[in-house]
């Protein structure tokens, strides 16, 4: 084992942390595999338990390891990875890496909109909306917990909606209402787990999430959905290009 550059100006926390993440990118590692103790690192790089503990640290903040009370510090599953560049399907996605997408439809009922829901989908007072609520998985994983919003006066028949968990979402409307969806608006903000999504989710209480929020225009610029998802920050990862 090649030892840490005592010299260098490159902390000896960070040099470790680069050796821990080469070991698993370069797939010494795989996921669910234990690592190596903060003791073994200690003796193995002969470094202090807070320089090991550190590197560790980090890692698990970056959400590259997870730890497990009383087991062990363990190897994440990888992220699943989406460019911000254009309109994108999360179940294309997880297509595109092999995944077989499964979306389990927990609610289809007319609400009485909230004045977010409403201000994104334009709408006048007293116009009732149709709340899709359904849990989006990779393979059996909860990935997504996800609500969509759409205009009472688009639904005629709100039974087809139960079939979103075999046809996507913008396909039946196309099929079935003529409405085509061609793009849509996308905000993200940083929360935490709360209790029920956490159930759903099959995660901790307090572990961190991203907020999205999307608007999704028809043909004629009109707003057609609103959409607010919770989606688990350890299993998703957003990226955009700049030019």
């Amino acid at each position: 084992m090649k030892p840490l550059d005592q010299k260098s100006i490159i902390p000896l926390y960070h040099q470790l942390k680069q050796r821990l993440d080469a070991r698993i990118r370069g797939g010494e590692w795989k996921p669910g595999d234990k690592i190596d103790s903060e003791n073994r690192l200690m003796e193995l790089f002969q470094v202090s338990r807070n320089t090991a503990k550190k590197a560790i640290e980090e890692l698990v903040q970056e959400g590259t390891l997870y730890r497990v009370q009383g087991k062990g510090t363990f190897v994440s599953k990888p992220k699943f990875e989406q460019s911000l560049g254009g309109f994108y399907s999360f179940s294309r996605v997880l297509q595109e890496q092999g995944l077989h997408p499964k979306d389990h439809v927990l609610e289809v009922k007319e609400v009485e909109p909230s004045a977010t829901v409403r201000q994104g989908l334009q709408l006048p007072e007293g116009e009732m909306v149709v709340e899709i609520k359904r849990l989006r998985c990779a393979e059996d994983e909860p990935i997504i917990l996800e609500s969509s919003f759409l205009p009472k006066s688009v639904i005629q028949d709100m039974s087809v909606l139960h079939e979103v968990g075999t046809f996507s979402l913008y396909d039946l409307l196309a099929e079935r209402y003529n409405v085509i969806v061609v793009r849509a608006k996308e905000a993200f903000e940083p929360v935490l787990i709360r209790e029920e999504e956490s159930i759903l989710l099959e995660t901790e209480v307090g572990k961190p999430a991203l907020l999205l929020e999307r608007t999704a225009y028809d043909t004629n610029n009109r707003p057609v959905e609103f959409c607010i998802s919770i989606v688990r920050g350890d299993r998703c990862r957003f990226y955009t290009e700049l030019h």
